[in-house]
């Protein structure tokens, strides 16, 4: 029939149901030839529900499945960023993604996807369409983007929890009504999207905004009323961000479709095409309820010969299996348990250990509670410093009943926790350690699953434990905020109720243990287990000892270096006026875009959605060859950020007890092994200008030492020599040769001696560039050189080193061949993405052939890191901070030389003698007062 009014649409969020059916269920394989069916298993129960409860007044008479189609829409062409940041797919899933959408079909369910388009745009138009025909919708999905859709006969349906969400439901969710869904948004950004949206902006801060001002455009034209000067900065600098956000999280609802609504007719499935399917897929169960309630004799499924039987299960997998249970969990109130506790772990010789804190500043945090596993499905909880919830607004003071005193917890557990011969097991277990040395207890040794995960997977998806136990455990640990709630009216550990903690920190060791014993046999038969006992493990006790140092930091030096920004900035903001002829809102990308484009007539001017003038700093760039008023504005946005981000921000983290600044290095942060740091980030300060070189002035050395800094000497430069066989480079790197300026000789045919400095700055740009796989477009820009010009210096540069080249095209063969590369230590990067299509497969590339350069170069940084604190042992110095590729370090001032000798024999070193490259591997020493005088 055709679809009109009284006809009900149920649309299903086809990949919502896959996620949904992955996690769920715990893994399956297909009997007969190992292939993983879990998905799909889960996919078929759902749909046949889904044909079930067709019937009665609120049955639909039209469905369909709606699928994402390929990896690249036209979102990336808005923002090529786009998604960049998610998860990789889990190697298990991907072969079932075509399987479910044969499903779809086998169910006569219409399975629809587009190219070029998100399952939610189709979502989204056919909606549309319904509503303006007459009809009802409803969106079988909780996906938050899809609640703009809401209203006017569109509502959807959590089918997991079986909850309806209408307009009242979306107001719930976002604090507004779903007209201002895209609004909030914007605003919010996404971070499993990568939808930038505006930093340090939240929902509830979002939705706060929107209502006040009406609607995200009025928002932004008035942002300089906003009396919060944090948040008035953020809005009136990220403008353009947020518009563009706004693009980004707008559904399309006026697509182009290639079927229409009358082909979604509901229909039954034909049992002759339907029972094949699932008999195919071994599943007994759903095979044999389709078929009676079909009312047709169920196909036979062969058994295989060879199945594989719980029992041949190694240890690790057998206790992946048992199933959780919250009621084995023990909560320890007498010091007798606690001794009997204590026994189990050293006839064990293992356990697993988890502290749960009042904060996530393990520089602050107090002990709420220890829990404790030493066997799969048994677990404990220790609490110590639960409050009573009495007392003021945040909480009481007054320890709550029911717990040991906290110096008689830890004088018992401090002998097990320091036992050379009892390993410790945790998730990201320097934090832990970290806490727990706070109180004297110098934890080790230690495991770390989060560290065997990316020693597995890195590449492939996150190492936390909820992804993880997920993912491997098949089981969703309790979700920390059910406990502490969220926004502020959230509470802290300490607050929590000593029972509901109990069950929570419990299950938090038991999953851990049970990880353990999964990750600890994979590690050997992935032939990872060098990488994870040499460079991984060592290293976290390294950086939580650095963490705990921290490096002193002035904050006058940062409250003088914030007024002269602000002063510079009222100086240049004068400037920009009167280049203008008026004066307007500097931080205003709209205001700007109609000084540049409508009243000094620039070209290369572009409007958004919104009807404002886009002006990003690549358009501001281009102008700026031709006026000063933009490269002022350009001058402005950088001392606004250095302002913001820095001299502001930098005094907010300093430690009212140590004066330092005490930054949290994450080893899994990135996927080649290079560190990241939080907390503050010190990874990012700038270095290019001379404002952001002098941020490093603040970093200062205590009365009667100095700072010391060494640093790599073009290293991935070196690397890249070595593993691509350039002989040239090779030969310059050991004669001690300016590299840029042989480069330069070598590929202009001119001579090293009275070199045109421009001539050696391109050939900087083409040797650095090259390792990340820079485009002509790229290089062009670097340079303000033609593109033509750019990709004719690159296509010299390839004539003249071929081996490089042939290095690029071997690791991309690789890659797609194997599904990773590898470091000259054997770190594996896995490339999920290396097979993709469209504009995602250059960027896959990209990635591939960088990370054997980079990852080599951060595990050379690593093995001098674990090397170094015996090296120096003798010497006043300690190692406080590394920054990519230098090391940082505070010492007596008189021992300045001797460590510099040290410090540089470890670093040029470190390789050996896993690793000898063709090529000398050279470190760059400095001393000074301060940060800036050092490098």
């Amino acid at each position: 029939m055709g679809f009109g009014k009284g006809c009900h649409l149920h649309l299903i969020d086809g990949s919502a149901y896959i996620f949904r059916a992955y996690h769920a269920l715990p893994p399956l394989t297909r009997k007969s030839d190992g292939l993983p069916i879990g998905a799909v298993a889960g996919f078929c129960n759902m749909l046949w529900k889904q044909v079930e409860d067709n019937a009665g007044p609120d049955a639909p008479t039209h469905v369909a499945v709606v699928f994402d189609k390929g990896s690249h829409t036209f979102r990336n062409d808005l923002y090529d960023q786009y998604k960049a940041n998610r998860d990789a797919m889990p190697e298990d899933l991907r072969p079932q993604i075509p399987l479910t959408r044969e499903a779809t079909r086998a169910f006569n369910i219409a399975c629809l996807e587009q190219e070029g388009y998100e399952a939610d745009d189709i979502i989204a138009t056919l909606a549309n369409q319904a509503r303006d025909a007459g009809g009802r919708v409803t969106i079988l999905s909780s996906d938050k983007d899809l609640m703009q859709l809401v209203g006017d006969g569109v509502e959807m349906l959590d089918p997991m929890k079986n909850k309806r969400i209408d307009r009242e439901g979306v107001f719930e969710k976002f604090g507004v009504y779903p007209e201002r869904v895209i609004d909030v948004q914007a605003l919010a950004g996404d971070s499993v999207d990568n939808v930038p949206g505006a930093p340090g902006i939240g929902i509830k801060t979002a939705a706060l905004l929107i209502n006040e001002y009406g609607d995200l455009d009025s928002l932004l034209e008035r942002a300089g009323e906003i009396k919060q000067p944090k948040r008035r900065e953020t809005l009136i600098e990220n403008a353009d961000q947020i518009r563009l956000s706004r693009d980004l999280v707008a559904l399309n609802g006026t697509m182009a479709l290639e079927y229409g609504l009358d082909t979604l007719e509901l229909r039954e499935p034909d049992p002759d095409t339907l029972l094949p399917f699932l008999a195919e897929m071994e599943f007994r169960t759903i095979t044999k309820r389709v078929a009676d309630k079909l009312g047709v004799e169920a196909p036979a499924i062969v058994e295989p010969t060879a199945a594989i039987a719980d029992d041949a299960l190694t240890p690790g997998e057998g206790a992946a299996k048992l199933p959780f249970d919250h009621d084995k969990y023990e909560c320890v109130r007498d010091m007798d348990t606690l001794a009997r506790w204590i026994d189990a772990i050293n006839e064990r010789g293992y356990v697993a250990v988890d502290t749960e804190t009042n904060s996530l500043d393990d520089m602050v945090a107090e002990l709420a509670g220890i829990c404790l596993s030493v066997e799969a499905g048994a677990a404990c909880y220790i609490p110590v410093g639960h409050k009573t919830g009495k007392g003021d607004l945040f909480g009481g003071s007054d320890l709550a009943e029911g717990q040991l005193p906290l110096n008689d917890v830890l004088d018992a557990l401090r002998p097990v926790l320091q036992d050379p011969s009892v390993l410790k097991i945790g998730q990201n277990m320097k934090y832990d350690a970290k806490v727990l040395a706070r109180y004297g207890i110098d934890v080790s040794p230690y495991d770390d699953t989060m560290l065997m995960s990316y020693a597995l997977h890195a590449g492939m998806h996150n190492h936390g434990m909820d992804a993880l136990s997920t993912r491997y455990l098949a089981h969703e640990p309790i979700p920390i905020k059910d406990l502490l709630g969220t926004g502020k009216s959230a509470i802290t550990f300490d607050q929590v109720a000593i029972d509901k903690a109990a069950t929570y920190a419990a299950e938090d060791a038991d999953v851990t243990l049970r990880l353990w014993k999964l990750f600890k046999p994979k590690l050997h038969r992935s032939r990872v287990t060098t990488v994870y006992e040499t460079l991984e493990r060592p290293l976290s006790q390294v950086l939580a000892r650095m963490e705990r140092a921290g490096v002193l930091v002035d904050r006058d030096t940062l409250s003088r270096m914030s007024n002269a920004f602000a002063q510079k900035m009222a100086a240049l903001e004068a400037e920009i006026h009167e280049l203008a002829g008026q004066e307007f809102n500097v931080g205003s990308p709209a205001q700007l875009g109609e000084i540049l484009f409508e009243k000094m007539g620039f070209e290369g001017g572009k409007k958004g959605k919104s009807g404002k003038y886009s002006t990003p700093a690549d358009v501001l760039e281009d102008l700026a060859t031709e006026h000063d008023l933009p490269r002022r504005v350009l001058d402005w946005r950088q001392l606004s950020k250095l302002k913001s981000t820095y001299t502001d921000a930098l005094q907010g983290y300093i430690n009212p007890e140590t004066g330092r600044v005490h930054t949290s290095y994450v080893q899994t942060g990135a996927v080649t092994g290079r560190l990241a740091s939080a907390e503050p980030n010190l990874q990012n300060i700038p270095v290019r200008s001379e404002e952001g070189r002098r941020i490093r002035e603040a970093f200062i050395a205590p009365k009667g030492k100095k700072l010391v800094s060494l640093d790599y000497s073009q290293i991935e430069l070196r690397i890249l020599a070595h593993v691509a066989g350039i002989n040239a480079l090779k030969q310059a790197f050991r004669d001690g040769q300016d590299i840029h300026a042989m480069t330069a000789s070598e590929m202009f045919d001119v001579p090293i001696d009275g070199m045109d400095p421009s001539i050696r700055r391109q050939a900087k740009a083409i040797n650095f560039g090259v390792i990340y796989g820079i485009s002509g477009y790229g290089l062009a820009r670097n340079l303000r050189i033609p593109r033509s010009e750019a990709q004719g210096f690159i296509d010299r540069y390839f004539q003249r080193f071929p081996g490089i080249r042939t290095y690029m095209d071997d690791t991309v063969a690789f890659a797609k061949e194997h599904g990773h590369v590898a470091t000259l230590f054997g770190r594996r990067i896995h490339t999920p993405e290396i097979n993709a299509k469209g504009p995602g497969a250059g960027l896959a590339k990209r990635a591939a052939i960088n990370a054997p350069i980079q990852g080599t170069a951060a595990d050379i940084i690593r093995r001098a890191m674990i090397r170094m604190e015996n090296a120096i042992a003798d010497l006043p110095a300690t190692m406080l901070l590394q920054v990519h590729d230098e090391l940082i370090f505070e010492v007596d001032e008189a021992a300045s030389e001797d460590l510099i000798g040290v410090v540089t024999e470890v670093m040029e070193k470190a390789a050996l003698p896993a690793v000898t490259l063709d090529v000398p591997i050279e470190v760059d020493a400095g001393i000074g007062d301060n940060w800036a005088e050092a490098h």
